[in-house]
């Protein structure tokens, strides 16, 4: 039987804001787990123009549950003024399902 999860897909503009956002997302237990996919290059209308940029694609992997906050948090510590956010949901496998609901429930306080 398949679990729901949710991929969330974004660029940025360099490595190290590919680390921090994906390390800060980890910790917040927003995601599970994410792939960085690689330098990318892309081509995109800009205020009137035509831009070129070399960027890093990064996908997200979360629940179903925690994806609205995952998006909100990229909002806001993203550092482009229009990011990139895709979403979609997908059927994981249930033991890759479940270990992705697993590990974004919220941290227990003590």
């Amino acid at each position: 039987m398949s679990v729901n999860v949710t991929l969330l897909l974004t660029t940025v503009p360099d490595a190290s804001v590919a680390q921090k956002l994906a390390a800060d997302a980890l910790a917040a237990r927003l995601c599970a787990c994410v792939t960085q996919l690689g330098s990318v290059q892309s081509s995109y209308h800009w205020q009137g123009t035509i831009e070129t940029a070399q960027e890093i694609q990064l996908l997200f992997k979360t629940s179903v549950a925690r994806a609205l906050e995952l998006e909100q948090y990229l909002q806001a510590h993203h550092p482009y003024d229009t990011p990139e956010i895709l979403m979609w949901q997908a059927s994981a496998s249930a033991a890759y399902g479940q270990w992705i609901t697993a590990e974004t429930q919220r941290p227990f306080h003590v």
